[in-house]
């Protein structure tokens, strides 16, 4: 097994449970790690055989553009339900989190799930 990561991931989406903040973008910055077995991929050379990073941050990002929830744990849930549309995925572990919403604070929130 490997473990692949995409850190500092930056989406724009309208997320949120506070009057207001599902009128305009926002930002929110995802950290996903995922573990899949990577034996094709080491001997092949093959971007078939592994995860592809910019389609995973491509989904990543038009799952956070293309919805709109109230907390950013539904969303965490949306996005882990997106990775794991890649059968290979046997663990993901994705924090979101939403800065410029607190002054001085950074809420965040992870999620972890096994195949």
């Amino acid at each position: 097994m490997a473990r692949i990561a995409l850190r500092n991931v930056r989406a724009l989406g309208r997320h949120g449970a506070d009057p207001g903040e599902r009128q305009h973008e926002q930002p929110f910055d995802i950290d996903l790690t995922v573990e899949l077995d990577t034996t094709a991929a080491e001997r092949s050379d093959e971007l078939s055989d592994t995860l592809d990073y910019a389609a995973l941050h491509r989904r990543l990002v038009t799952v956070v553009g293309n919805t709109s929830f109230a907390l950013i744990e539904r969303l965490a849930r949306a996005l882990l339900d997106a990775v794991f549309e890649d059968e290979r995925v046997v663990f993901a572990e994705l924090t979101i989190a939403k800065p410029e919403i607190l002054a001085g604070a950074t809420p965040s929130v992870t999620l972890e799930r096994r195949r």
